[in-house]
């Protein structure tokens, strides 16, 4: 697995005036650039460091996110009185409860 495989995302820090690159499977690293391009390249520098510490230490390196298996399922708790009003929703639209809250997922 590559370093440049992991989700990166640059974006605008107003408390550093600066540009921050971050990883999301790996947050506790950042890096602070003037440019956009600049943040990016840092914090693929240092992601690709830590990884190859992490392989000489012999502990766990993060799957990155485009690697991992999905199955599409998940479980979410909610209040049954929502439950309810969802189930109804459903109902009144002619589709599956399934259905209308991946729709309301996507929105």
């Amino acid at each position: 697995m590559s370093a440049d495989h992991y989700t990166y995302r640059v974006t605008w820090s107003p408390e550093d005036g600066e540009h921050v690159g971050l990883c999301a499977e790996l947050p506790s690293l950042s890096w602070l650039g003037k440019t956009p391009e600049a943040a990016l390249k840092g914090i693929r520098q240092v992601v690709a460091e830590a990884v190859a510490d992490m392989r000489a230490a012999h502990e766990e390196v993060p799957v990155p996110i485009a690697e991992k298996h999905y199955s599409g399922e998940f479980r979410v708790r909610i209040p049954p009185e929502l439950h309810r009003a969802l189930a109804m929703q459903a109902a009144e639209q002619g589709v599956s409860l399934n259905r209308l809250a991946s729709a309301k997922l996507a929105a």
